[in-house]
């Protein structure tokens, strides 16, 4: 435990020194251990477990795009991602880990207890075992406070899940050089600091949101007590059915059909320069590296990844409807999830892509959020993504509030929802994205500057 954050940053700091890591990228016919398909050209580790790199074809999308195809990563196993939990004199406190991956554009970020793939999980790789996993697999010992399989990037990812646990332990937990007991209050403070908290300790700690982690005087007449009130009152503009129902009447008219194709069938890309590319150099590619590590269960492996070609912009809009905090939730079509549908921020893209379309093509409410006067601007930091998977992959992540020139009444796809009635939604499984549950967890531990 910390008794301030100096402390933490100082540790932190020497977790980065002692934890070498060298990650370089290869080109895609270099990876040792993984081969392309002479018939597909589907990308496949040798022992068949981790993930295959394979196509899609999409039409009827509903979106801007009806049709498309696409590279797509596909591991249907599910993997863990946990949080042990303790009090000390009464304060609970999380535990994390100082973890590095290959796609990490700093390295090294704070990951949750557990964080681990079932390949790594019945270590396929021949390396170590994961701490603490017995805290998470039954029978245990500890309350489960959240327990949940919740969605991947489905940009990125083919109906992709992983089981979201959060577990309370009395007992005392030894605790290894590299993990260390963070308060929520540290937690609230580095939450705000970029490319620290990695994306699957945010989704985890989504299951904590309505733990009333940061205080707040839910009479005040100010963006705290608005958003107080939205995480405690009862006062919506919509009722839970309502909007339940709105949830499903948007995937009633969801005609999203996909199917497999084999990777070199993809039309619009191309094997170039070692690597999967658009050919407009849009979207993302699909590259190799080559990792040594010696923090990892395996020194040194190499692997294909998904490299994003610009920054994206996740953002909600939020109005105070009552006095209540409203956030603005989009039900967005999503390329490979399960259920087609998923309830996702206001914004969602790479703003890249859009450059040279003409405004009725760009996302709704994209220049609402870039073109936001910095006084309404209530977060803004940026985030990586999952390191294991995508390489450098970032997202500034913002929370907007909008005025009363911004009416209630906004398209079909979008409603007005508070915080308490999101928060509901992270008990059950393709209700919110991952985008979603990363800028839900920001609201959990919102402290104003």
């Amino acid at each position: 435990m910390f008794t301030d954050l100096s402390e933490f940053h100082e540790w932190f700091a020497h977790r980065g020194r002692e934890q070498r890591q060298r990650v370089t990228k290869i080109p895609l016919d270099e990876l040792e251990g993984w081969a392309a398909d002479p018939l597909t050209g589907n990308i496949a580790h040798h022992t068949g477990g981790f993930f295959t790199v394979e196509g899609l074809d999409v039409t009827r999308s509903g979106r801007g795009v009806e049709a498309w195809q696409q590279p797509i990563l596909v591991q249907p196993e599910q993997g863990v991602l946990g949080i042990l939990v303790r009090e000390f004199d009464g304060v609970p406190h999380c535990l994390l880990q100082a973890k590095m991956e290959p796609g990490n554009v700093n390295g090294l970020q704070l990951s949750p207890t557990v964080q681990a793939t079932r390949s790594n999980i019945s270590q396929i790789h021949g390396g170590r075992t994961v701490p603490y996993l017995r805290y998470f697999t039954a029978p245990r010992k500890g309350l489960v406070l959240s327990d949940v399989l919740q969605s991947e990037q489905a940009s990125w990812f083919l109906a992709k899940r992983n089981r979201n646990m959060m577990v309370r332990v009395d007992e005392d937990v030894p605790v290894l050089d590299e993990f260390c007991w963070l308060s929520f209050p540290q937690i609230s403070a580095l939450m705000r600091l970029p490319n620290l908290m990695n994306m699957d300790t945010r989704t985890v700690l989504a299951g904590a949101a309505g733990l009333r982690l940061s205080e707040g005087d839910g009479s005040e007449d100010s963006f705290r007590g608005a958003l107080t009130r939205s995480r405690e009152a009862d006062t919506s503009l919509h009722s839970m059915v309502e909007v339940l129902s709105w949830f499903t009447e948007a995937k009633g008219r969801c005609t999203l059909t996909r199917r497999s194709i084999p990777l070199n069938k993809v039309g619009g890309w191309s094997h170039r320069d070692g690597a999967i590319k658009h050919d407009l150099d849009l979207h993302f590619s699909v590259i190799g590296v080559d990792v040594e590590s010696d923090s990892r269960e395996v020194a040194r492996w190499r692997q294909p990844m998904f490299e994003p070609r610009g920054q994206g912009i996740i953002a909600f809009l939020v109005k105070r409807i009552r006095g209540v905090l409203h956030l603005l939730v989009q039900a967005r079509i999503e390329t490979g999830a399960l259920d087609g549908v998923e309830m996702a921020p206001t914004v969602q893209c790479q703003p890249d892509n859009y450059r040279s379309l003409p405004p009725a093509r760009r996302p709704l409410f994209l220049d609402e959020v870039l073109g936001a006067p910095e006084d309404r601007i209530r977060f803004d930091s940026v985030h990586s993504e999952e390191g294991g998977r995508f390489y450098h992959a970032r997202n500034r992540y913002l929370m907007v509030e909008v005025g009363d020139d911004f009416g209630p009444d906004v398209p079909e796809d979008y409603t007005w929802v508070t915080l308490r009635q999101l928060t509901e939604f992270v008990r059950y499984g393709n209700h919110l994205n991952v985008e979603a549950r990363s800028l839900l967890t920001f609201f959990g531990f919102y402290e104003e500057e």
